[in-house]
C-alpha cells in the first residue's frame, strides 16, 4: 500500500496519503497540515462512488450517480444538496487528478474532454469545469527492484486554454501541477 508526502507548492503544505486498490476499486486517503482531509473511493471503471472532503470549517460529500455527480456541502449540521453533469471532483490534491486519469484507460494518445467540479478553498466553492485530458506518452525508468513505467498526461482547460501535466506512475503522481512528491514509502501498485 503506497503512502507517502505531497508538497503544495503555493502554502507549503504537506499531504500525507495512503492508497490502495481493493476488491472493487481503489481508496485515497490523505490528511494535511492546515486540517484538510479527504477519503476519495472509486469503483472498478475509476469513477469517483464516494467522496469525503473536510476542512476546518466545511464538509463535503458525495460522488457519481449515473451520468450526474451529486453531492452535499455545508458548514455545521445541515447541508445544501447540489448535482452537476460531471465524470467527478478535482482540487488541488493528486488523488483526484490519479482517478480521473485512471478513468480515461491505458491507451496511448487517448484523449476526453471531461466534465468535472472543481472544489476549491477552505469553503470547498464548486465550479463545473471542462478539460481535456490526453495521454501524451509513457517512459520506463530502471529502479533498484524492478522497471517504472510512467505515464504522462495533459490537461488543458477548454476555457483559459491552459495546459498543465501530470505524471503517473501506476496509483501514484509523481508530478502534478502546483504539487510535488517529496517522499514515498512503499512503490506505487502497477495499475492498468
Amino acid at each position: 500500500m503506497p503512502s507517502g508526502t505531497y508538497l503544495h507548492l503555493d502554502g507549503g503544505i504537506e499531504e500525507r496519503f495512503q492508497c490502495a486498490p481493493g476488491p472493487g476499486g481503489w481508496r485515497y486517503t490523505s490528511r494535511r497540515d492546515d486540517g484538510v482531509r479527504l477519503d476519495l473511493v472509486v469503483d472498478a471503471r475509476w469513477r469517483q462512488i464516494r467522496v469525503e472532503l473536510v476542512t476546518p470549517e466545511w464538509w463535503l460529500r458525495g460522488g457519481v450517480t449515473g451520468p450526474e455527480l451529486a453531492w452535499v456541502r455545508a458548514a455545521g449540521e445541515t447541508g445544501t444538496e447540489h448535482s452537476a453533469r460531471a465524470a467527478g471532483f478535482v482540487s488541488d490534491s493528486p488523488g483526484f487528478l490519479v482517478a480521473v486519469a485512471r478513468s480515461l484507460g491505458p491507451d496511448e494518445n487517448a484523449q476526453a474532454d471531461v466534465p468535472l467540479v472543481r472544489l476549491s478553498g477552505t469553503s470547498l466553492s464548486a465550479l463545473t469545469t471542462l478539460c481535456r485530458w490526453r495521454r501524451a506518452g509513457t517512459s520506463v525508468h530502471e529502479t533498484e527492484t524492478e522497471p517504472l513505467t510512467v505515464s504522462e498526461y495533459e490537461i488543458t482547460d477548454l476555457a483559459t486554454g491552459e495546459i498543465e501535466t501530470l505524471y503517473l506512475a501506476g496509483d501514484v503522481a509523481l508530478a502534478a501541477p502546483g504539487v510535488e512528491l517529496t517522499d514515498l514509502e512503499s512503490p506505487p501498485n502497477p495499475l492498468s
